[in-house]
């Protein structure tokens, strides 16, 4: 189960996820995202309360990086040590903003 809350702080979309990001979930963030709008300057997503990511989660996430790199891009906060081991082992620290 992931609990999806959005709101917005200084010109840009913060989506607050909590639970799971698997398979089951990614559909519903990826609509949150595609869902913004162009007066969004860019996306935070706050993973202090993500317990799981999967590899569908990850496709997600490279999908909105590519999508909103022109508006601003995506900056990953929160993210707790098996997540930014997840992160590590794929790759993504590399290609996210995370901090």
């Amino acid at each position: 189960m992931l609990n999806i809350s959005k709101s917005a702080e200084n010109g840009k979309t913060v989506i607050v996820l909590e639970g799971r990001l698997d398979t089951v979930t990614a559909p519903d963030l990826e609509n949150e995202i595609k869902g913004l709008t162009d007066e969004s300057d860019g996306l935070v997503l706050d993973f202090e309360k993500l317990e799981y990511i999967s590899s569908a989660g990850l496709r997600v996430l490279l999908s909105a990086q590519k999508s909103l790199a022109t508006k601003g891009g995506v900056r990953i906060t929160g993210a707790n040590e098996n997540i930014m081991e997840i992160f590590e082992v794929t790759g993504f620290t590399d290609i996210l903003n995370i901090g």
